[in-house]
Order: structure tokens, then C-alpha cells, then sequence
């Protein structure tokens, strides 16, 4: 791994505009060093490099975080990984006019193999917690706005959960479900 070159693996997921980025990383007897973000990298693929915040959670085994979106106009465009442990990882298309539509997205992030979720604005995130512990990493394009912040029960959606009844927060388990939520994201053919 060159000091100017960052050679990344990139795969379209079902979801147009969400992503799988397998970063550059190299592997010794000291352990892994992993390069996350190399601006000219994301720029020549296409992609948001403008984040204004970053942040991670620490969740213990059977925790459920999500399905969280920020609405206009403080949508954003998040990367997700996971620094330490396994986590479940899910996605929710919320884009008024996409074929996909509450369709869903869901993927294991392990830390020993390191992967970087691209999520584009009008999609909801959540996650389970399936080691003992997981650090999960987020960077998003704009910051935290209470007043736009929301989502949707992750109950209310198709997802094939690790658990059926995980540990969630008062706040997550009062989200709106899926069929009561009043999408204010427009699906557009070049979202990312």
C-alpha cells in the first residue's frame, strides 16, 4: 500500500446508490493498518467527501440501534463501519418513487474484515450487535439536527434480525412503523 494510492474494491448493492467499500489494507505480525478515506480515491469514484461530522457507538451483544434517518433538510449521506467486533447491518430504501421502496438491505460488518457501508440521504440505519461488543463508526454530511432527526420501528420492516427480541432504547421503540412514516425523501435515478 502506497502513501498516495488507495486501492479500494467497490459493489453496488440492491439499493441504488448504497455501497460496499472494501478499503485498502495490508496485514503484518504487528496486526492490520486499514485506510479508510483517500480523498482523491472517493472523489475519481464519485463520491461525498464533504463530511462535517463523525462518530462511533459502543453497543454490548443484543443491542439494537435504528432504524435512524435525518429529514431534509438535514438529510445526509452516511459511511458506517465496524471497528471492533460484529454487527448486523441494515439499510431501508425511504425514497418516495424508488422501485425499492421499504425494500432492505442487510449485511454482516466484522472488524477483521474490514468493510465501509455507503448509505445515500433517504435511507434509514440501523444495527444488532452480535459480538460481545461492537464499535461502529458513522461519518455523515451534515450535522445532528434534533428537530430532523428520525425514523422508523425496526419491528415494522422486513428484516431477518438476529434476535427477536433485542435490547432497543425507549426512543427507538417508539419510532413510527414503516406504513405511518411520511417520507419526505424523493428517489432520484443519480442519488448517492
Amino acid at each position: 500500500m502506497g502513501r498516495g494510492v488507495c486501492v479500494v474494491t467497490v459493489t453496488e448493492l440492491r439499493i441504488p446508490g448504497c455501497l460496499l467499500i472494501v478499503p485498502d489494507h495490508s496485514e503484518d505480525e504487528r496486526g492490520t493498518f486499514v485506510k479508510t478515506y483517500h480523498e482523491p480515491t472517493w472523489q475519481s469514484l464519485g463520491l461525498r467527501t464533504d463530511w462535517v461530522e463523525e462518530y462511533y457507538s459502543i453497543s454490548h451483544q443484543g443491542v439494537l440501534r435504528g432504524l435512524h434517518c435525518q429529514l431534509p433538510p438535514s438529510d445526509h449521506v452516511k459511511v458506517v463501519s465496524c471497528l471492533s467486533g460484529r454487527a448486523f447491518d441494515v439499510v431501508v430504501e425511504l425514497r418516495k418513487g424508488s422501485p425499492l421502496y421499504g425494500k432492505t438491505i442487510s449485511l454482516v460488518l466484522d472488524a477483521a474484515q474490514p468493510s465501509l457501508v455507503y448509505i445515500p440521504a433517504g435511507l434509514a440505519h440501523g444495527f444488532y450487535t452480535m459480538s460481545p461488543e461492537a464499535t461502529v463508526a458513522y461519518r455523515v454530511t451534515s450535522v445532528y439536527d434534533p428537530e430532523h432527526d428520525a425514523g422508523i420501528l425496526w419491528s415494522s420492516v422486513d428484516i431477518a434480525w438476529p434476535a427477536a427480541s433485542p435490547i432497543v432504547s425507549a426512543r427507538d421503540a417508539a419510532l413510527p412503523p414503516l406504513s405511518q412514516f411520511k417520507s419526505a425523501f424523493v428517489y432520484r435515478q443519480e442519488a448517492s
